[in-house]
């Protein structure tokens, strides 16, 4: 993978997207039906608003984890962030809409970075693709580790 080959130059610009207030079994259907993983979500002007990927519906059907507690002083306290973790995992199984499923803050890149950063972003972030968006906030195409790898394939 030549360090200066740009994302624009391998991603997939026919980019599958969902509303916010699309049904979770609408957007389970469109993964399905297009075998992909990613799902970016995207508001009325096609700016990126957060990701549902196959994972947060596999949370969503998953046994919620109650927390851990410890005694102290004859109080049931639980560890540190369980409760947020909790509060997290209820929100997705009672989530009716993509909104509820989704994450708000997923990485993204531009157009006009390289591979090599797309890669870095992926793996520091265990994602399995990006949303590349332009300046605006808008989804311009989407890359995968797919391409990635498909990349290298053509490049040795």
């Amino acid at each position: 993978m030549p360090a200066d080959t740009l994302v624009r130059d391998v991603m997939s610009t026919n980019v599958i997207s969902v509303r916010p207030d699309s049904s979770v079994p609408e957007a389970a259907d469109v993964l399905a039906d297009n075998r992909i993983a990613t799902l970016p979500v995207i508001d009325e002007t096609g700016k990126l608003v957060g990701v549902m990927r196959d994972d947060d519906l596999l949370a969503s059907e998953a046994k919620v984890h109650v927390p851990t507690f410890i005694n102290f002083l004859g109080l049931g306290v639980p560890f540190p962030g369980e409760m947020k973790h909790l509060e997290h995992e209820l929100k997705k199984v009672a989530g009716a809409s993509v909104r509820d499923v989704m994450n708000d803050d997923p990485p993204t890149i531009k157009p006009d970075q390289t591979l090599e950063d797309v890669a870095t972003l992926m793996h520091e972030t265990n994602v399995n693709s990006v949303p590349v968006v332009d300046d605006d906030g808008k989804v311009v195409g989407i890359v995968t580790r797919a391409d990635l790898v498909r990349d290298i394939a053509r490049t040795t």
